[in-house]
């Protein structure tokens, strides 16, 4: 806890010296000149070209008024989307005036949009592949003229810690409009690493749409998280709740874990479908934790109903009771960009993984490949001129079925004729169990070459396979 009061001191401290400057006032003045600098000969010869001009201009007039007259917000907006060495996706967005433009791994399972801010951020064990810690581009807030902190009794601040500003608001009177305490420090912890600063306004920018005042974290400190996050989840902070976007889509290159430059579209829907289906697409609906009101990570990630697991058309017995969230919130299915390998717990990942086993017992466990990697089960191929390899389908609620091609449940590993299960649990070599939360997370692994889209306003997950790949 003292370090924690420590760091929120820093923050606070460090921060207070960022806020952006105000921009005087200036006059600009600019002559301006009409297309036709030279006088035109009164001759009719000579007059042709000016004649032919200003038809043009009448005309192009005429069309641009249509157009003001007629002129409709845009229904979409688009960003790419690239495949990291960490196993993850990233997208560029840029806030500020002028825009400040930076990549943001792609997160549908957290809500809050935060960048590296300031030239005093730190990032504490950020040695990744094509990542020079001492180097992360950053936002600097005083370089934005729209760029704000967020104050405490400000009800954006509320997103985040809660409704009740007295608490995090000592000193201020209650109700006092008056109020210059900046909302507190946030510290948010992901599965591998944590972040901490203080909350901006500013604005989000798009080609042909800018979002003002969008709730943005400025982080000072990270722990092995060298880029920023933008938040897909359900929260009130994420992307898609603070566009009001009506549904949003993406498709996913394949993972080659390295940073080459290919890339796919994320589509960020603003105007409503109706009831209306995308082409081809396969839906399932979401479903709400009955605990989310008690937790509200629970209520930030978007939850689908795994009806059926089937190995080489093989329905595996995974227990229901996890399949389900129950009243206690955990158990249920999740979809996350943000996971690499999808998570299944114990029960459901043996049922799986022994079904697998069976129908591939023709071929012997690579178990140093295993140990190695953290991967399991293994399978060693060597002088084999086929491999039957399973198929592996999820059957959600409705119907909606989602058959894998290979590459997205199997990876060669190692060596060229071992290849490895791409699902991972508790309690192996990659790390202890731990209960509790989902039981099932749909990672970015297994959505690879799929066209996926999250329909908010009909409440409902679609997808279908397609080929993802985009030259840059």
């Amino acid at each position: 806890m003292a370090t924690y009061f420590h760091i929120l001191c820093t923050l606070s401290l460090t921060l207070l010296s960022l806020t952006p400057l105000s921009s005087s006032s200036n006059t600009i003045k600019l002559s301006l000149s009409p297309f036709f600098t030279n006088q035109p000969s009164s001759s009719s010869s000579a007059s042709q070209p000016l004649l032919q001009a200003l038809k043009f201009a009448a005309s192009a007039s005429l069309s641009r008024a249509h157009h003001l007259k007629n002129r409709k917000s845009s229904e979409y907006v688009t960003t790419p989307v690239f495949a990291k060495s960490y196993g993850g996706y990233s997208v560029d967005l840029s806030f500020g005036t002028p825009p400040q433009t930076f990549p943001f791994v792609l997160d549908t399972g957290s809500s809050l949009v935060w960048f590296p801010c300031s030239s005093r951020y730190l990032c504490s064990n950020c040695n990744f592949p094509n990542i020079d810690p001492s180097n992360i581009h950053t936002f600097i807030p005083k370089n934005s003229s729209t760029a704000r902190f967020v104050g405490c009794t400000n009800p954006k601040c509320d997103w985040i810690f809660g409704s009740d500003p007295q608490s995090r608001c000592p000193g201020c009177q209650p109700g006092s409009p008056n109020c210059a305490l900046n909302c507190p420090a946030y510290m948010i912890q992901y599965g591998l690493g944590s972040t901490a600063g203080l909350l901006l306004l500013d604005n989000l920018d798009f080609p042909g749409k800018i979002v003002t005042d969008f709730l943005v974290g400025c982080s000072i400190l990270s722990v092995r998280q060298p880029s920023g996050i933008a938040g897909f989840g359900r929260g009130k902070e994420s992307l898609p709740s603070q566009m009001n976007l009506k549904r949003f889509s993406y498709c996913l290159v394949s993972h080659r874990f390295d940073d080459a430059p290919v890339k796919s579209d994320l589509i960020l829907h603003i105007g409503s479908s109706g009831g209306s289906k995308t082409a081809g697409v396969s839906y399932t609906p979401f479903r709400a934790n009955p605990a989310a009101a008690n937790n509200s990570a629970f209520g930030e990630y978007y939850y689908v109903t795994l009806r059926k697991i089937l190995v080489g058309g093989k329905r595996v017995k995974a227990p229901y009771a996890l399949l389900e969230p129950g009243l206690d919130g955990n158990g249920g299915t999740i979809v996350d960009s943000g996971s690499t390998f999808t998570f299944m717990e114990k029960p459901v990942f043996e049922v799986v993984a022994k079904e697998f086993e069976k129908q591939m017992k023709n071929f012997t466990r690579a178990k140093d490949v295993e140990d190695q990697s953290g991967l399991s089960p293994c399978f060693d191929f060597k002088g084999s001129k086929t491999v039957p390899l399973p198929e592996l389908t999820f059957q959600f609620k409705g119907g909606a079925k989602m058959t894998l091609p290979v590459a997205d449940y199997f990876s060669l590993v190692g060596r060229a004729d071992v290849a490895c299960l791409t699902i991972v649990t508790d309690g192996g070599s990659a790390g202890p169990a731990r209960a509790g939360g989902p039981s099932i997370i749909l990672g970015n692994y297994q959505q690879q070459n799929y066209y996926v889209e999250y329909d908010l306003e009909n409440q409902r997950f679609g997808f279908r396979p397609q080929n993802c790949q985009k030259s840059v």
